[in-house]
């Protein structure tokens, strides 16, 4: 079955003069992991190398000089960069980052062909790369089928996404619409159905002003943007609630009720989530064809190089992105073929109608 072959990993080594070798090494260092799936790092073998001497960590691997020749129960390294980079551990330079950006270029150009099943990317650095705006927009405009990605930060507790996400604070009221809110809690709710799984998912939508604007008090986006948005969703059967004042939600722990957040911006949904999660929780970007996961801490120079990073956020994104892939062959499989409705179905074409008319069969006949 397909299910039954291990699932390919692609995983980019992120800015080289960050922790991205030691996460890796460190996972791949338990060799339990190889029997999950089969891991094909875009790096460079004598960067790997370095970086293994410099932590003292023996993680072997196999050079391999195409994707395709990956083999399993190996952790397989491709080489694509120039291996006479210059590697300055815990400083951001324009070679680090361009040896990051090769890294994503090659492994998107593999996907298109192929190669691979699913993306991990290792952490980056934004200012070592001209015109990165993170991995989401990166991959969405590389792909370029249409389709807008949705980054949900995910650990075992908590689900979480932004209708904004990179911008400047003072330009944040005026960036969330409420077509931004729909499109991005509707990507959010079918995520959470296909790639995760949850049946009936319930989402909590956050206000953007303190204590929700206080009528307007501090402010209107809840009752002219935010609120007019959940009553759409909710019409069009998407289970969407709030908003909530984003203090108190999280310090109630108000999250547990849900099955995902839905915060207005950057702050507002990232910093409680690294306070819970910040050494297992994982990125994960939706809405495209292809899945990319990462780990939710960032590139940390601070720690490069001296062998105190815990790899337990790459170990969880790889795991949430085989579970993806095999979530979503679940899902699709049974819609390729649908069988054909029944006569008092076929008036109504909407999954609460299919469901509920084959209990008042005995009614209509």
């Amino acid at each position: 079955m397909e299910q039954e072959r291990k699932i390919r990993v692609a995983i980019t080594h992120g800015d080289t003069n960050g922790v991205g070798y030691e996460v890796i090494l460190k996972t791949f260092s338990d060799p339990t992991m190889l029997e999950l799936c089969t891991p094909i790092v875009y790096g460079s073998p004598k960067v790997a190398a370095y970086h293994g001497k410099t932590l003292g960590i023996e993680t072997p691997f196999t050079i391999i000089k195409n994707a395709k020749e990956a083999q399993d129960g190996r952790l397989n390294m491709l080489s694509v960069i120039d291996d006479e980079t210059k590697i300055d551990l815990g400083i951001a330079t324009p070679e680090s980052g361009e040896a990051a950006k090769q890294a994503i270029d090659k492994a998107l150009a593999d996907y298109k062909e192929g190669c691979f099943d699913v993306l991990v990317t290792a952490p980056v650095s934004k200012n070592s790369i001209k015109g990165f705006n993170g991995h989401t927009n990166y991959i969405e405009n590389a792909l370029n089928d249409g389709k807008k990605g949705l980054t949900i930060l995910t650990n075992d507790d908590l689900r979480v996404a932004l209708v904004t996400n990179n911008v400047a604070i003072k330009d944040i009221a005026e960036s969330i619409t409420k077509q931004k809110i729909m499109e991005k809690a509707t990507i959010f709710y079918q995520a959470l159905r296909r790639d995760l799984r949850v049946s009936s998912p319930r989402i909590a939508v956050l206000a953007l002003n303190p204590r929700c604007g206080e009528d307007g008090v501090l402010g209107d986006e809840e009752q002219t943007v935010i609120n007019p948005a959940i009553k759409e969703l909710a019409e069009q059967g998407i289970q969407v609630f709030g908003p909530y004042a984003a203090d108190d939600f999280f310090g109630r722990s108000a999250y547990y009720r849900f099955d995902g957040v839905l915060a207005m911006y950057h702050d507002q949904g990232q910093t409680p989530f690294k306070a819970v999660a910040y050494e297992n929780g994982v990125r994960f970007t939706t809405g495209l064809q292809l899945i990319r996961t990462a780990p939710a801490h960032g590139v940390n120079f601070a720690a490069a190089g001296k062998n105190i990073t815990d790899e337990q956020s790459l170990r969880n994104a790889i795991y949430v992105a085989i579970d993806v892939w095999r979530n979503r062959q679940n899902y699709d499989e049974p819609l390729e073929n649908p069988l054909p409705k029944l006569y008092h179905e076929k008036r109504d074409e909407s999954e609460k109608v299919r469901f509920h008319k084959k209990f008042e069969g005995k009614q209509e006949e």
